[in-house]
């Protein structure tokens, strides 16, 4: 999978603690999430989402892989 949950947060100043809060994860979720090693649900997918006023596919891509 790859992301741009962390150009995104960034851009937005959000810190990691700051995203997790807002979707309610841990901040760990969100560090895993960034590096491609955490495949979201569809509910989180979509409160990311909702996070940056985009939508899912613009934020992430999944391989087929």
């Amino acid at each position: 999978m790859k992301t741009r949950v962390k150009v995104l947060r960034t851009h937005r100043g959000l810190t990691q603690q700051e995203l997790a809060d807002l979707v309610g994860v841990r901040r760990e979720t969100i560090v895993f999430m960034e590096r491609g090693r955490y495949v979201p649900s569809l509910k989180l997918a979509h409160d990311v989402a909702r996070v940056f006023g985009a939508a899912i596919e613009e934020i992430f891509t999944f391989d087929e892989d």
